[in-house]
């Protein structure tokens, strides 16, 4: 690990334990994004991670900087997932916007001054992105009006310019798709009512709707045919920061079951004596390093032919691995497990959303299994038993012709 990146989780750690930790508590209650707080990790240097120094970023790889949301996972895992999605559109507006747009905003991005998101589920879709109905039309001066809806639009009302992947015509299919950015100032954009959610208030998320949207050509970041392709890329590095995320989730469920445990007295005991017990931790602490090898070997794939299967199988393994983490560690407290203060009932719902957003493990599941059915192609063939009666399939096609 280099100087620079152990410096950088130590300022992630840092702010975890010193402003998330001891304040998530009371965002939740305000049901109000911790502007402060981001403008802290603004100046600790974690909102910019993947970024160029030219820009004010860190100029870290991928495989690096997703390491960080571990550690913001210890003080929460929705603060960790908003401040993923912000450093993906950094990475994005820094690589690939034009340089009229990163004179613009490339410093305010990576300095935190300014919140960006990523706008790609609609309301009707979910996660099949196929089914898009935001247009964008293109004007004979070069600006582009758009018009349709998002969902799920994380830093709604709060970030102040949205990374949105549009359609430029009805054919069917992905080739006409781009992304371009949007100020949230730009007249015609509005958000509908937040989302009730149980545990992440604080994180502001509803629908955005556009009407007639102008935004200059200046903030194409992906230009027609790149859109979904750049999008994927983009769910990808999400759903393996979600997995770091819940990485830290889950140490601070072990280590709350565990300061607990080690002196609540029962039976002429200490529970942390009871095997029992020890091995339900101990099952935590496993999956736990599992997690930790999956999500930075994922991480170190990105950007390759096997990076989204690798994502696949971290997005798959890890939250699932959180929840039961979670729900194990609630037990191992009792009753008191229950109860808001020790901050597992907390856990758990993170855990719950974190296997949801970017794609449920479910998605996940039916990447994995179509790798698995191209894998199955290239392989010889073993005999399969056949019923009475059942024609071979090669002798019934060789009869045929």
């Amino acid at each position: 690990m280099s100087d620079k990146l152990q410096e950088i989780l130590t300022a992630a750690h840092d702010h975890a334990m010193q402003i998330i930790a001891p304040n998530v508590d009371s965002w939740n209650a305000a049901k109000a994004w911790p502007r402060d707080a981001s403008d802290k990790a603004g100046a600790a240097g974690l909102m910019g991670l993947y970024a160029p120094e030219a820009w004010g970023g860190q100029g870290l790889l991928l495989s690096e900087g997703i390491q960080v949301y571990e550690q913001l996972g210890l003080g929460d895992g929705a603060y960790a997932f908003a401040l993923s999605m912000h450093n993906i559109c950094t990475f994005a507006g820094c690589g690939y916007g034009t340089d009229a747009f990163k004179e613009k905003w490339a410093r305010d991005l990576t300095s935190g001054r300014k919140l960006a998101n990523f706008a790609l589920t609609e309301p009707q879709s979910g996660s099949d992105p196929m089914k898009m109905y935001t247009r964008a039309t293109i004007n004979d001066d070069g600006t582009w009006t758009i018009s349709g809806s998002k969902a799920w639009v994380s830093l709604a009302t709060e970030a102040d310019i949205y990374f949105t992947v549009v359609k430029t015509s009805d054919a069917p299919g992905h080739k006409d798709m781009a992304m371009i950015a949007i100020p949230a100032d730009a007249p015609g954009i509005s958000f509908g009512t937040p989302y009730e959610t149980p545990s992440y208030n604080y994180l502001p998320m509803s629908e955005m709707y556009l009407d007639k949207v102008v935004v200059s050509e200046e903030n194409i970041i992906l230009p027609i045919g790149q859109g979904l392709q750049g999008s994927l890329m983009a769910i990808d590095i999400a759903r393996v920061s979600i997995a770091s995320g819940c990485c830290g989730l889950m140490q601070a469920a072990l280590d709350t079951a565990l300061s607990y445990s080690k002196n609540r007295k029962m039976f002429g005991g200490k529970n942390l004596d009871l095997d029992g017990i020890q091995w339900m931790l101990g099952e935590v602490a496993t999956d736990l390093e599992v997690s930790r090898l999956l999500y930075r070997k994922a991480a170190e794939t990105l950007g390759t032919p096997e990076g989204p299967l690798m994502a696949a199988h971290a997005k798959r393994f890890v939250p699932d691995a959180a929840v039961k983490a979670a729900n194990t560690c609630t037990q191992v407290l009792g009753g008191m497990g229950l109860l808001q203060p020790y901050g597992l009932d907390r856990l758990s719902r993170l855990a719950q959303m974190l296997r949801i957003v970017d794609g449920t493990t479910e998605i996940s599941r039916v990447v994995i299994g179509r790798a698995l059915q191209k894998r199955a192609a290239g392989l010889p063939d073993l005999p399969v038993p056949k019923g009475f009666g059942e024609a071979d399939d090669n002798a019934s096609s060789i009869a045929a012709q």
